[in-house]
């Protein structure tokens, strides 16, 4: 009775699935199917056919081929994540630190973290065609710009691929982003003045060919000011300029670009724009571009000024990076090498000697400070870099003053070294003149009765401010500066109202051109001797007496105090 039950339950086991019980040769032979199905899709792919995406091979070559790069098939990697700008690759074998790597999509991307089983990317671009399980391919490059004359007068990206719709860029050189600084063998003193048009730090806080000033101010202060008044006067110097906009918006970016236009700087200028809505990793990319642009014009024997604005929205991007790609954090949560960060930057500026072509790269990093806090981790590490810093205060620019330039923080480690003789000559004492004349305001303010000299020198120093103030778009020739600099610090203002200095000033420059060019020729060569001395005396006295005769000027007695 037993023996059909044993029959039954026999059946009812064989109706029910089981698992199969795989031993270890079956494993090794599922794993071995799934690496020849692998590699069939690899074949598939070197054959030019992509199975995921139904691209060939041939048109992804031929797209980035425009940019200049090519593919190369032999050894190709696989995203493995893929979120916030950052992509996990595995394969790559062999791959370059900072190597240029082009997704299947067409998107760049930049190895930055070499690791024994995988490679931190980060994506040089919005990456949302990308999904993990894409094929990455090399292109045997580390990352590159094009660099030479063929890029002035155009917008491009940190890529040097142009954003302008003008048309793509013809080059035949490239240049590495990351390249080693100049040796100091192959420099030579800085000793040639680059002439900003901006009276106060032409005469108070010089910059000379191949140095390093950093601007520095809070927000709205008028950094950007200066450095697009400093491109502008390059107009006819033999400087080509690489303007570089970090993090900007681009409608600020496309107000220099026309500002520019205006004024016919685009001719030797070079705008490089990573804006705010770019990636992290553009904006990353952006300096080290620009200073491959203009190193290429150093190192041809040609002056180059570089403008870095600003390094602080760069700082930002690279921890942003450094975090993403799950490097330690430091102070601030800035990664332990943002030093390093800036410093490999700006030390590649330099004035080479004659032997190495005479060529320089100067460079006018910006930075933004929080609250006039100087002290910040950031702006720190850039004064101890740079060669000297221009001080924008607030407190000055409310009052008016452009450029709001804080005398008493501001300094230039090159000093008299990067003037010429006439300009050195006028504005010896005139940073002394004005820390003076800011201590006897602030005196002043007391109430307390003054004596009838220091009440001079207060409206003297008045004065002097006033000359130093200076519109936007509005750079001056150097010989001008020493010619209105010489009249204010010798008193020849003295008897002006303050009011009618700035009218008095522009006539007074259009009187020298029209009459005595000869003498501007002299003071712009860098001549200054007690005959040119004596001759720009006379000349303002005369302009002087014009000036009473022609009602300009009251006499004292007329005068209504």
């Amino acid at each position: 009775m037993n023996k059909p039950e044993n029959n039954n339950a026999g059946q009812q086991q064989q109706d029910t699935p089981q698992e199969p019980v795989l031993h270890t040769a079956d494993v090794r032979d599922k794993i071995n199917d799934l690496i020849k199905d692998q590699k069939r899709q690899l074949k598939d792919l070197h054959d030019g056919f992509d199975l995921k995406t139904d691209l060939s091979l041939s048109a992804l070559q031929k797209a980035v081929a425009g940019f200049g790069y090519e593919l190369l098939t032999e050894n190709v990697g696989t995203v493995k994540q893929i979120g916030d700008g950052v992509a996990v690759v595995s394969g790559l074998q062999g791959v370059l630190e900072n190597e240029l790597l082009i997704f299947s999509d067409g998107t760049f991307g930049l190895a930055m973290d070499l690791h024994e089983y995988y490679v931190g990317c980060v994506v040089l671009g919005s990456g949302d065609g990308i999904q993990a399980g894409d094929v990455v391919y090399e292109t045997g490059r580390v990352v590159d710009v094009p660099v030479g004359k063929e890029l002035l007068g155009r917008v491009v990206n940190p890529l040097g691929q142009p954003i302008d719709g003008k048309g793509a860029i013809e080059v035949d050189h490239y240049r590495p982003v990351e390249f080693p600084a100049t040796g100091f063998i192959e420099r030579t003193p800085i000793n040639t003045p680059l002439q900003t048009g901006i009276k106060a730090i032409d005469s108070i806080i010089p910059l000379g060919k191949g140095q390093r000033e950093l601007i520095i101010g809070d927000r709205q202060t008028g950094k950007s000011a200066i450095a697009v008044d400093t491109v502008l006067n390059q107009k006819g110097q033999g400087v080509q300029c690489i303007y570089v906009c970090i993090g900007q918006k681009m409608s600020t970016v496309a107000q220099i670009v026309q500002t520019f236009k205006e004024f016919g700087a685009m001719d030797y200028t070079t705008v490089i724009s990573a804006s705010a809505e770019d990636s992290p990793s553009m904006i990353y990319l952006a300096p080290y571009a620009g200073c491959a642009m203009a190193e290429e014009f150093m190192l041809n024997g040609q002056h180059a000024l570089v403008i870095y604005d600003d390094l602080s929205k760069h700082a930002i991007a690279y921890r942003q990076l450094s975090l993403l790609l799950q490097r330690p954090a430091g102070r601030e949560a800035y990664p332990g090498d943002i030093f390093y960060l800036h410093s490999r930057l700006l030390e590649r500026s330099a004035n080479l000697s004659k032997e190495c072509g005479g060529g320089s790269m100067t460079a006018l990093p910006i930075v933004e400070t929080q609250a006039g806090n100087i002290s910040a981790y950031i702006p720190t590490n850039l004064i101890s870099i740079t060669d000297g810093q221009i001080y924008l205060s607030t407190k000055l620019f409310d009052e008016g003053i452009q450029p709001a330039i804080d005398i008493g923080l501001s300094v230039s480690r090159v000093g008299g070294a990067a003037q010429n003789d006439a300009m050195r000559a006028v504005s010896k004492d005139l940073a002394l003149d004005v820390a003076q004349y800011l201590e006897l305001r602030v005196f002043a303010r007391f109430g307390t009765e003054l004596d009838m000299e220091t009440r001079q020198q207060l409206d003297r120093g008045e004065k002097i401010r006033t000359v130093l103030t200076q519109p936007q778009y509005e750079p001056l020739p150097v010989a001008h500066q020493v010619a209105i600099i010489y009249a204010a610090t010798n008193g020849y203002l003295d008897e002006v109202p303050l009011k009618q200095v700035p009218e008095f000033e522009k006539l007074f420059i259009r009187f020298l051109r029209q009459q005595h060019a000869g003498l501007l020729a002299e003071f712009s060569a860098g001549h200054w001797d007690e005959q040119l001395e004596k001759e720009l005396e006379d000349i303002i006295q005369t302009f002087i007496k014009k000036l009473y005769d022609t009602g300009f000027l009251k006499e004292p007695e007329e005068l209504i105090i």
